[in-house]
């Protein structure tokens, strides 16, 4: 007979994406996961396998959910800059009221792991092109609508907001002066003109 799991996946999985965006791959430990998701050992290999499948999985409900926040941020505007301009100043707003400094779990990964693993090279580059045409359509709209100029090419546009974006997120780990930033970020938000 198979004994059915006694802990919600969804509610353990949740747990280690927090502890895993909190302290990076390499120092969480066996322990400390177990500590957060309140779950033993055999439990955490049965659901999700070895700790890298984990940090995969945990990765993968964390871009299923920031490309669901960024979808909804640029939509919430009938003014696409407007739109560009609430999602970056958020950024900052956020890094800069939270203590924990957490950064984007998808791009702490690019910088940790990427580098030395291709499968997270991969996993966190298709989260980047999928961020970039999510820009892009926003981009097409304001074109649509006149907002933005007929000539502007969108795809473009949308990868160098992305670049920035991953730019902004990382100069954020060091917590650069507010005014540095603030003006890093209206010197991204010309490129919309």
């Amino acid at each position: 007979m198979v004994r059915l799991r006694e802990f919600d996946e969804e509610k353990a999985l949740d747990a280690a994406m927090q502890l895993f965006w909190e302290k990076g791959f390499e120092a969480t430990s066996l322990s400390d996961l177990t500590s957060k998701m309140g779950i033993q050992r055999p439990s955490i290999y049965s659901a999700f396998g070895d700790k890298k499948e984990l940090f995969e999985a945990a990765l993968r409900k964390y871009t299923q959910f920031h490309a669901a926040y960024v979808r909804s941020s640029l939509q919430n505007h009938p003014s696409v800059k407007e739109a560009f301009r609430a999602f970056f100043e958020n950024i900052v707003a956020k890094e800069y009221d939270n203590s924990a400094n957490r950064g984007c779990f998808c791009i702490n990964t690019m910088v940790e792991l990427a580098p030395h693993d291709e499968k997270f090279e991969i996993l966190t580059r298709e989260h980047q092109m999928y961020l970039s045409v999510l820009f892009q359509e926003a981009i097409e709209r304001g074109m649509r609508s006149g907002e933005l100029s007929p000539g502007v090419k969108a795809k473009d546009l949308a990868q160098s907001l992305v670049v920035s974006l991953i730019g902004l997120t990382v100069m954020m780990k060091s917590r650069p002066e507010r005014s540095f930033v603030d003006n890093f970020v209206e010197v991204i938000l010309t490129l919309l003109k």
